[in-house]
């Protein structure tokens, strides 16, 4: 089930498209991610970080064990995110393994963003 995506739920995807569900992680400030962010889900990615850092309060946790795919404007979106937070850090658990390459390149040594790999 996804994250509320404005005052309702994620449409489903149309065949050929790519798909996107949001969860909260239970026990935990974070949310797990499935699917593929990209240009069709970006909206739909960049809502959820909006909403995670509205309740980060130190160290918040994205789980992305079951994404298949992040597009650089994804990767940007949790450079930002992270970026803009108060304090603390995210903590990406298993992400793709081009997401580390990524964010390496444009945000070399970026404190605000651990990865924990596949």
């Amino acid at each position: 089930m996804g994250v509320p995506h404005g005052g309702g739920e994620q449409p489903p995807a149309s065949p050929g498209r790519a798909a996107l569900e949001v969860s909260p992680l239970p026990g935990r400030c974070g949310i797990r991610a499935r699917g593929e962010i990209s240009e069709t889900t970006r909206a739909h990615w960049e809502e959820a970080l909006s909403r995670l850092a509205g309740q980060h309060t130190g160290v918040s946790y994205l789980e992305l064990s079951d994404v298949a795919f992040v597009d650089v404007a994804g990767v940007t979106a949790l450079a930002v995110t992270a970026m803009g937070l108060p304090v603390g850090r995210v903590v990406v658990e298993h992400p793709p393994p081009h997401l580390p390459r990524v964010l390496e390149m444009f945000w070399p040594s970026l404190p605000q963003i651990e990865v924990t790999p596949r």
